[in-house]
């Protein structure tokens, strides 16, 4: 089941030892498209301050409370290196915040979360995550490795761009909470008419212009199956799209 990444935004983070903050942002890796780090607002008890936070660390998500639980403490928070949420997030920067909480690092390697589909497999005493070293000793390598971080809120509202000219805007992601891979964005392209594409679809992205690429036409996209949020998004719409556009499941690779 996918859900709507943005649903995510304000649900509370409880930490081992209370209520940490507030969810407000999301950075994606541009290249596989896969959330990397939560924007988390801390509230008064640390002066409102921004902090990141890894899906490695999430324990389970409640979406009837509208809480994610974590496997970190208030404490950790505290003394996590100092990272400003509003510049661009560099790999040192990753490398200190993850090296600080004890996560492996996850690039490197061809899966989603290093070698492995989920960030789960990451904590640190999964036997998964014991058996790898993940680069953790190769930082002169990982320290000069182009990063591709984006901010969610930033996407929103780029333009998408067909194969023969202009349809619609990107108003949203839907998300995969076992991998926290975005697997569709959701396109308006007239009115409140909603269709979805897949990142795979996406030729470039034009990040001064705000513009999506995409090797698709006009009318693909025009009449691709309606998107509905409050219809539970499942494999069955999943495999309605593909067909739509001809294209393989990215479940079948």
């Amino acid at each position: 089941m996918l859900h709507v990444l943005n649903d995510l935004k304000n649900f509370a983070i409880h930490a081992t030892d209370g209520t940490l903050g507030h969810v407000k942002d999301f950075y994606f890796d541009d290249k596989k498209w896969v959330v990397r780090y939560l924007v988390v607002e801390t509230g008064s008890w640390l002066s409102s301050r921004k902090v990141l936070l890894s899906p490695i660390a999430i324990k389970n998500i409640d979406r009837e409370a509208k809480t994610l639980n974590v496997s970190i403490s208030m404490e950790q928070v505290k003394n996590c290196p100092d990272i400003d949420t509003e510049k661009p997030v560099s790999r040192q920067h990753e490398i200190d915040f993850l090296s600080y909480y004890g996560f492996p690092f996850y690039w490197g390697n061809t899966g989603l979360w290093g070698p492995f589909p989920t960030p789960f497999l990451l904590v640190p005493d999964h036997p998964s995550a014991q058996q790898v070293a993940l680069n953790r000793a190769n930082t002169e390598t990982t320290q000069h490795y182009d990063h591709h971080l984006r901010s969610y809120e930033e996407v929103v509202g780029y333009e998408i761009h067909a194969t023969d000219g202009d349809i619609g805007k990107i108003k949203g992601m839907l998300l995969d909470e076992e991998t926290w891979a975005i697997r569709y964005c959701v396109v308006y392209w007239w009115a409140d008419h909603k269709v979805v594409i897949a990142p795979q679809w996406i030729q470039e992205v034009n990040w001064e212009d705000s513009k999506v690429y995409v090797n698709l036409t006009q009318q693909q996209i025009k009449y691709a199956p309606v998107f509905d949020p409050a219809v539970p998004f499942n494999r069955d719409h999943e495999k309605g799209i593909h067909s739509h556009y001809g294209r393989k499941g990215y479940w079948e690779a």
